[in-house]
Order: structure tokens, then sequence, then C-alpha cells
């Protein structure tokens, strides 16, 4: 394994120690709320099946996998009866969210080597994930291998300003060299993908894109008219931050 392989698998596993810690904060939070976070995820999960619905129908009986399913994953409340939430901390947010995790089997596992059948998934999700792994392009390859010809995949990523790739790089090499002082954001990160990055792991894979969008500028305005706080919040009025990317995809 190369130095750069090394640092990035170290990296992410950081991120999975940072986001099970906030997890676990959010847990005591939440606790006697539990109805208004089911109505906000089912919500969300109503959204996205309705969206994927515009380019096809999606059978009741489907064969639905969710790689990257976290605290609230879009599978729990997605209506499927064939559902698979993937997360490497399935087990610690079956513990900690029992109410919703327990409506859709879990599996813990890593994007970058999922242990099922190729082309064995009528619909894959992966929403907002891929950037706090260890291989972004590892994952997206693998959903595509798993998802079935003529299967629906949907895909989201934070992308950012090219500035913010390099400072990540920055953060992630003075981490490589046992530098102990963390960034937040770069710390719960392995990469802060481009909208260019992001486009590219989707090359050269069997896959029909059907829709791929971003919204840079909505994300550049939200930063102008909030009142900043600090100078990150003034970095985002001239380089956006946290803008998404989506695709839909069918495999061919």
């Amino acid at each position: 394994m190369s130095f750069r392989e090394k640092t990035r698998q170290r990296l992410a596993r950081r991120a999975l120690e940072r986001q099970l810690q906030y997890q676990q904060r959010k847990a005591e939070h939440v606790r006697g709320r539990e109805e208004e976070i089911i109505a906000a995820m089912k919500k969300s999960s109503r959204r996205v099946r309705e969206l994927l619905e515009t380019f096809q129908p999606i059978a009741p009986d489907a064969r639905v996998i969710e790689v990257g399913s976290g605290a609230h994953g879009l599978i729990f409340y997605f209506g499927s009866t064939h559902g698979i939430g993937v997360d490497p901390l399935a087990v610690s947010y079956g513990n900690l969210f029992p109410r919703w995790q327990r409506c859709a089997q879990t599996v813990a596992a890593v994007g970058e080597s999922l242990p099922f059948r190729s082309q064995s998934f009528d619909v894959v999700l992966c929403d907002n994930v891929v950037d706090h792994a260890e291989s972004p392009s590892k994952i997206v390859a693998e959903l595509t291998r798993i998802l079935a010809p003529g299967g629906l995949m949907y895909f989201t990523v934070n992308i950012h300003h090219p500035v913010y790739a390099v400072a990540a790089g920055v953060h992630s090499s003075w981490r490589a060299v046992g530098v102990p002082y963390e960034v937040g954001p770069f710390a719960d990160h392995t990469t802060h993908l481009t909208l260019n990055a992001a486009e590219d792991l989707f090359q050269n894979l069997p896959l029909e894109i059907l829709s791929a969008k971003s919204n840079v500028d909505e994300a550049r305005a939200r930063a102008r008219e909030r009142p900043p706080r600090h100078v990150g919040d003034r970095l985002k009025c001239v380089f956006f931050k946290n803008a998404l990317y989506q695709v839909i995809a069918r495999r061919t």
C-alpha cells in the first residue's frame, strides 16, 4: 500500500470516529423528538422516490439498497419491502436510533467492497457520503457493479470551489506526518471534491446519465445572504462551499 493510500485510509478511519461521536451526541439531543425526526426522514425519502419515479416506476418489491445509510438514511422510509442499508457504523447506529433503523435490514460494510452479487439491486441510493470515505471512485464503481441492467441510481455529494480541495490536501499532509491539529470540516472528510472531480467519478462506467446537476449558484447566494460569523463565512461568499452535485443514472 502506498503512502497516499495509507494516508487516505487513516483519514477515512478518523472521519468515521468523528461521525460516530457526533451521532452519539445527537442521539442524546433527539431523545423525545423521535416523531419529528421520523417525519423529516419520511419527507426526504418520499422526495427522492418521487424524483426517481419521474424517470421510471419503482415496483413495490424492488430490491433497493442505500450505500452509506448512516444514522438517518433514505432507506428506512423509502417504502421498499426489500430494503437494505449499508454503513460501516450500522451496528452502532442500530443501537443509537432503534426506532427507525429497524425499518430496514442493515449491514456493516464499507462502500469500496460491498458484500453483494453483481447486478443484484433494482435501485441504488448513495446520498452525500463518498467524500467521507477512503475512495469515492471505488464506491461509485461498486454502486454500478451491484445495480441490475435497467436499474436506477441516485447519487449526491457535496462539491466545493477548488480552493477547498487544495486546503484539504494541505490538511491531510500535515495530519499524515503527525501534526495533531485538526480542522473540523477537513477532519470530517477524506476529500473536498470539485465539480470536475465529482463528474469524473462517472467516467467509463456502464451507466446512462439521465440527469446531472449542481446548485453552485444557489450555494453562493446562500453564503451572501447570511451575516458572516467568521472568516470562513466571508470566504464562502467568494469561494462556494457545500454545493450539491446530483446524478440520476440507469444501468445499461
